[in-house]
Parts: C-alpha cells; structure tokens; sequence
C-alpha cells in the first residue's frame, strides 16, 4: 500500500477571520515561522492549542500524520480559549488544559468520531465563538498592519489614538497578541516581506517595500525571529 501524502490546504473557516488548514507531514523536520496567530489543532488523537510564536517553532512528525487546525486571526483566540495570550506564548498545550474536563472532552469527541475531523473542527469552533471581536484590538492590529509604528510617533501615537496610555496598549496587547506592539510589528512585517520574496521578487526591493532600513536589517531581523536567513527560507 501506497502512503499518499496530502499538501497543505487552507480556506476561511466559519469563524470571521479564522482559516481551516489541513496538512500530512511528510516526515522528518518541520519549521512553523511567528505569525500573531493561535491554532487549535487535531492531531495525534488529541485537541492542541499553539499559542503565539516569538520565535520559530521546529518539531518532528512520522510521514502521514495528520493534522487539522483553526488559525484564529490575531488576538482572537484569548477571548474563544479564555486565556490571555502572553500564558501561552511560544507554548502546545492540551485543550484539556484550559478548558474543563466535561467541555474539552465533549469537543473532542465531535472531532474524533467525524468523519471529517477537519469539518467536524471548524463546525464545533464556530458554535462556541460567540463573543464579538474587541474593537479596540482591530484597530490596533489594522494601525499596525499599515505600518503606523513606523511612523515618527510611534507607540505613543497608536495608543493616543485608541484612547490608551503606552502601559496600557502594551499590557492589552499582551493579553490579546501574546507581545507588545513592536513585536507584532516585527512579525507581521516579516511575513509580508517573505510573501513578497516568494514572488521572486529581490530581496533588496522586498526590504525597501516592507520598510527595513535596508537588504540586511530584512536578513537580520529574519534571522532572529527564524533562526536562519531569508534564502534558506525561500529555498
């Protein structure tokens, strides 16, 4: 019998903002790069939380294991898990963990006893997020996004126009993001830059594009948050 291993797939999922992804390991070395996001995942027979990254997550997995996630947007998940984010930074834990035995144990046995486990996961997360997305936490993720950190007033401007003190904005986006703003700036740069590097596009012009100071501040900011450059990324 063949083994066939499936690719990576990923589609919004139910929750607004969220994406279902499956994927089959291939076996051997994985690397999961910083994103701002949460995944609860189905692997292994179990439910696993993937808290936020401040670096780059490596792991191995046997050819064939399957894997099925939600990737909540950034600063969703805390509200759907009832754990801020900074507990769970660069963390797997067992969903067993942060929720009660009865109400993980009901989740978990919806998705192993689908069918489709991956449907069964989108299904039961939407049925439970019932809490609306914090305003405040989309505009600040939408100012950061735009680069507004950039800017000449910085973190003291962002949190002036959502109302906050800079204590303040840094201690919400603990609590949502799992770091400060200068660290989700970081992140969420890094992952625009390396789409755009993917394109075949150079890496000096990527840099100049993404507003690094230049080609190598691009190179040793990626280094830090992955562990090696942006060639052996890009393959």
């Amino acid at each position: 019998m063949t083994l066939v291993v499936e690719p990576y797939r990923e589609r919004p999922a139910l929750v607004p903002g969220a994406a279902l992804w499956t994927r089959t390991a291939e076996g051997g070395e994985y690397r999961i790069l910083p994103d701002g996001c949460m995944d609860l995942l189905f692997m292994d027979d179990d439910l696993i939380v993937a808290g936020p990254d401040s670096r780059a997550w490596t792991g191995t997995a046997d050819r064939g294991t399957r894997y099925a996630g939600i990737r909540f947007a950034p600063g969703a998940a805390p509200d759907f898990l009832g754990v801020p984010a900074k507990e769970l930074l660069n963390e797997r834990v067992q969903l067993a963990d942060l929720w009660s035995p009865a109400r993980s144990r009901r989740m978990l046995d919806r998705v192993r006893s689908a069918p489709d486990p991956a449907r069964a996961l989108d299904e039961a997360v939407a049925s439970l997020a019932e809490e609306p997305p914090d305003r405040l936490i989309i505009q600040v993720l939408r100012s950061i996004r735009a680069g507004v950190l950039r800017g000449g007033a910085g973190v003291w401007g962002l949190a002036g126009s959502v109302g906050l003190s800079e204590r303040q904005l840094h201690r919400r986006c603990l609590n949502a993001f799992g770091y400060g703003p200068k660290m989700l700036d970081r992140v969420l740069r890094m992952n625009v830059a390396l789409d755009q590097a993917r394109t075949g596009l150079a890496l000096a012009d990527v840099a100049v594009r993404t507003g690094y100071a230049d080609q190598a501040h691009f190179t040793r900011d990626v280094k830090a948050l992955t562990g090696v450059p942006p060639r052996i990324l890009l393959g």
